[in-house]
């Protein structure tokens, strides 16, 4: 499945950002890799699997948040 990188605000407290990286996909076939954020430059970026960068913006409109961009890239590193 593609990985996509985004960018938006931090919506959430920290705890519910950590809980999302061990949620299931989504109705959209979105699922959160991990997420890296700073709650003092209010910024949070999601490494996220996702059929398409469609499934990533319905995703986050759900949510009711507003990405600055969405990227496909490719994981150097596998876990």
């Amino acid at each position: 499945m593609p990985v996509f990188l985004d960018v938006h605000k931090v919506p959430f407290s920290e705890e519910n950002l950590k809980e999302l990286c061990f949620a299931p996909a989504d109705e959209f076939g979105v699922s959160h890799v991990n997420l890296m954020y700073n709650k003092e430059a209010n910024v949070c970026f999601c490494l996220l699997d996702a059929p398409d960068v469609t499934a990533v913006e319905n995703h986050h409109d759900k949510a009711g948040v507003k990405c600055e961009w969405i990227t496909e890239v490719k994981l150097a590193k596998h876990t």
